[in-house]
């Protein structure tokens, strides 16, 4: 069976190109089509599988500003032949899920979420104030274009897989289909619990506009704790420039110093609505505890197992106690700041934080992603 792997763009080696580099030890050998590929970018596990990329590759400066053609996503993936192809497997957060099989060919696509940017989170990436006038008309009129298209494109999947259920309740939401949920891979073997000293809290990630990285910022310069942000991003100099004196930053160079990172934290702040979340089960694994917004993905790591008076509490926006951490209910500043003070009269296990995340360990992924291939009618090849 010939299959064809497609994903969004590969510039970097996030949790989705982690979930990806999974899926494809299914189909070894199989051409990767993406959007834009910067080279180097992904890890060589990926980089041995032939790679396509789209004609925005051949786009002044694509491979560091593939945002700015969001228009253009659409022909983009539209512009890919698949009929030499058996079978897709997609994994999308964009526009890959709108990739077309040939007639009759089964299409299983692994959804990190519909594109956040044109649904819920809209306005925290074009906020009115940095895009008004002309601009800002344009923005809205491409954002209304693509929920269009999104909707149309839903049905080129023949079967769905979603990253949470939080994510697969947004699917049904936008695209009135359902979803089978399968948790992302977590390398939970590269991390363990550690009982050396903790001296600061973490902030780490992508520097995005919806990990809303700014509020922890806020928090901590009213309660003065040592805070180390590690990451990189568009939102780069935005919070940098923001940041108080005693915040320090730090590049992320690889998985080691991240694992660092994390036996060194008293907690990792998680103030962003995340469409799953693989930061906070590394975080437990190496027997960090996670403060984290109560809401989408973080209830189904950090929450997991949570009583239901706790959740309550936090839905209706108070601060309580979970498994993996503390849990906020808002939104802000104020409440990150009211969770920190709470944590600090906690007192959690290294050891079972670890046993925590275990479950979402690689081996639980590959079954269920195998059994979700066969369901699609694409047999594994490896």
């Amino acid at each position: 069976m010939r299959v064809a792997l497609v994903h969004d763009w590969l510039t970097g080696m996030r949790g989705g190109e982690r979930v990806l580099e999974r899926i494809a030890r299914f189909f070894p050998g199989a051409p990767i089509f993406t959007l834009v590929h910067k080279k180097g970018g992904v890890s060589a596990e990926l980089e041995s599988h032939p790679i396509r990329t789209s004609f925005l590759q051949s786009l002044p400066g694509a491979t560091e500003r593939y945002r700015w053609f969001l228009p253009l996503f659409p022909n983009a993936i539209e512009s890919f032949d698949f009929s030499e192809f058996d079978a897709i497997v997609s994994t999308s957060h964009a526009v890959a899920k709108a990739a077309r099989p040939r007639p009759g060919a089964p299409h299983l696509s692994y959804v990190h979420t519909p594109m956040r940017y044109i649904w819920e989170l809209e306005s925290q990436y074009f906020p009115p104030e940095r895009f008004g006038g002309i601009a800002g008309a344009f923005v809205r009129h491409t954002c209304a274009r693509l929920r269009k298209w999104d909707v149309a494109t839903a049905d080129r999947a023949s079967a769905l897989v979603a990253n949470s259920h939080f994510v697969a309740a947004r699917i049904r939401r936008h695209w009135n289909r359902d979803a089978s949920v399968v948790h992302p891979c977590v390398a939970v073997e590269r991390f363990a619990p550690a009982e050396g000293p903790r001296e600061y809290y973490l902030l780490a990630g992508a520097f995005a506009p919806y990990k809303r990285l700014d509020l922890a910022l806020e928090a901590f310069a009213a309660l003065k704790l040592p805070l180390v942000v590690a990451g990189g991003g568009q939102d780069d100099a935005r919070l940098r420039a923001m940041a108080p004196p005693h915040v320090r930053f730090v590049p992320i160079t690889g998985d080691c110093q991240l694992a660092e990172l994390y036996e060194g934290a008293k907690a990792l702040i998680f103030p962003g609505e995340e469409d799953f979340g693989i930061m906070p089960l590394e975080a437990m694994a190496s027997g960090t505890p996670v403060i984290a917004y109560g809401c989408g993905g973080a209830l189904e790591t950090v929450g997991r197992g949570a009583p239901s008076e706790a959740l309550a509490h936090v839905a209706a926006g108070g601060v309580s106690r979970a498994p993996g951490g503390m849990l906020f209910g808002t939104q802000s500043a104020e409440a990150i700041a009211e969770a920190v003070r709470a944590f600090e009269r906690e007192t959690f296990s290294p050891l079972e934080l670890n046993l925590l995340a275990q479950p979402f360990a690689g081996e639980r992924f590959d079954e269920q992603m195998r059994a979700a291939l066969i369901a699609a009618g694409i047999p594994p090849q490896a």
